[in-house]
Order: C-alpha cells, then sequence, then structure tokens
C-alpha cells in the first residue's frame, strides 16, 4: 500500500513503459523509482508538508 499512498507505478509497468518509449534511457532500481515517486509527490526534506 506504501507505492500506492506516493503515487509510484508499478515497477513491472515503468520497465515496460522505458523499455517502449525510452530505450536508451538507463532505467532507475525499483527503490530509486519510489524515492523519486515520493519526493515528486511530497517534496524534498525541506519542501514537505506536513499533513
Amino acid at each position: 500500500m506504501g507505492r500506492a499512498m506516493v503515487g509510484a507505478p508499478d515497477y513491472d509497468a515503468y520497465l515496460r513503459h522505458m523499455r517502449e518509449h525510452h530505450p536508451d534511457t538507463p532505467v532507475l532500481s525499483e527503490a530509486a523509482l519510489f524515492r523519486e515517486r515520493q519526493e515528486a509527490r511530497y517534496g524534498g526534506k525541506n519542501g514537505g508538508k506536513c499533513c
């Protein structure tokens, strides 16, 4: 449920998308993708808001 809460896509879907649309771009690890989505949704350490 944690991934859905931060809007993180399914990792397999992300890999498919990258293969189909961005084949020359390196892919993020699953952990890096989760962190990227989490930061995009909630902001960095200093930019995030609490509830």
